[in-house]
């Protein structure tokens, strides 16, 4: 199965950032995609997405952290579309507290969106995957799933376990041709960054620039935002026909960050 030939995507947490932007880059080439999310922006975003496409983009407004919604998610997309041919797991919580402050809600609900929602989603679509004998999961993990960062345990533990999900299914899928791998952004300029990046500098009396580099000067070599684009288009190659052979990756797209 190549690109542009009407391949069926299912994309969790894509009613805005990098979620939304990896289903309008999916549909642009052709491919059919559903999209979901906690928030009801989602079905806005499916109706703009459509409009933009011209044929019809099937949404869902869940919370993955609800009993039996990996399963319910799973059926809604394969009603809309007839089934999932690429699957990319991208919804994610995260609270910013130390360990010592991290309440048992948190923790919880940061293990069931970010770490057993793509478990139950890639057990749902598999067999669907098996059938037609072709598949591709995208697992979307982080820079921290190479590193560590203090006062962001429920995320880097979450996010690290991510990447032992994807080489565990990538061995167990390897005499097929369904990969699963994982792509390990540092920081995009999405609508949460920019946001820290406004109040640093309403914090500190600076320019947007400023505010910038002094955000990202702690974080990511060269002090610049990692382009959504070059994500988008690796997710593309690791579904088209030339990604055969990787299976199991753990990509960084972090400008070297994860080995400063």
């Amino acid at each position: 199965m190549s690109m542009g030939q009407g391949r069926r995507v299912l994309i969790t947490g894509s009613a805005v950032g990098l979620g939304l932007a990896l289903a309008q880059g999916f549909a642009s080439q052709g491919d059919e995609v559903f999209l979901t999310d906690v928030s009801p922006k989602v079905l806005a975003a499916a109706e703009a997405l459509s409009s933009i496409c011209g044929r019809p983009v099937g949404a869902l407004v869940l919370d993955l952290a609800a009993e039996a919604a990996a399963d319910q998610l799973v059926a809604a997309a394969q009603g809309a579309m007839g089934g999932v041919d690429i699957l990319i797991n991208n919804a994610v919580v995260r609270k910013m507290a130390p360990v010592a402050d991290l309440a048992d809600a948190d923790w919880d609900r940061a293990v069931e969106v970010n770490l057993s929602a793509p478990f139950r989603l890639i057990r749902a679509v598999l067999p669907g995957m098996q059938a037609r004998g072709w598949g591709r999961i995208i697992n979307m993990a982080s820079v921290y799933s190479l590193i560590a960062l203090a006062g962001r345990v429920d995320y880097v533990t979450t996010k690290h376990a991510m990447v032992g999900l994807t080489r565990t299914v990538a061995l167990e899928l390897a005499a097929t041709a369904i990969t699963c791998n994982a792509i390990c952004p540092g920081l995009m300029a999405t609508d949460s960054a920019l946001d820290r990046v406004a109040a640093l500098a309403a914090e500190k009396g600076v320019d947007e620039d400023e505010a910038t580099a002094l955000f990202l000067s702690t974080r990511q070599p060269g002090g610049k935002f990692i382009p959504m684009e070059t994500v988008i288009a690796l997710a593309q190659f690791l579904c088209g026909p030339a990604s055969h052979g990787i299976n199991g990756a753990a990509i960084p797209v972090d400008n070297g960050w994860s080995f400063a």
